[in-house]
């Protein structure tokens, strides 16, 4: 029982003596902590209006507008593909080749459509940066 007593006077004087404990024992001040959340504000504020007043973030957007339309098209040919595709082989009992190279060529266009709008590649496709995809 004595060293319980021990125990609640030492912890009885570490938090009599000052209420911002928390901090103390991190060796960091409140008032550093305010300064340094203000200064990293003001540098993210700066650095938006940066962002925002990029003209290449802005073209990017451009492009991306004229590619998602690119992108609805090429789902309307190769729909269009699967379509006549189908009928083909339900009236010959085999592919059209040239049918199942376009539709390998648009599946890998799509493919670069999407990692161009989802950031993960700066290569514009076809007919920006990109030529059109060979067959394989």
């Amino acid at each position: 029982m004595n060293e319980q007593k021990n125990d609640n006077e030492t912890i009885n004087l570490s938090n009599d003596g000052n209420e911002n404990n928390a901090n103390d024992s991190s060796g960091v001040d409140s008032e550093d902590i305010s300064a340094d959340s203000s200064k990293n504000s003001g540098e993210q504020q700066h650095a938006i209006k940066q962002n925002i007043k990029s003209g290449s973030t802005w073209l990017r957007l451009f492009f991306m507008l004229v590619i998602i339309f690119l992108y609805g098209v090429t789902r309307a040919v190769l729909g269009a593909v699967v379509f006549v595709q189908f009928f083909w082989v339900l009236f010959t009992g085999q592919s059209n080749q040239p049918l199942k190279q376009l539709g390998q060529q648009l599946a890998t266009y799509t493919y670069q459509i999407i990692r161009y709008l989802s950031f993960n590649t700066e290569d514009r496709p076809f007919p920006f940066d990109l030529d059109w995809p060979k067959e394989q």
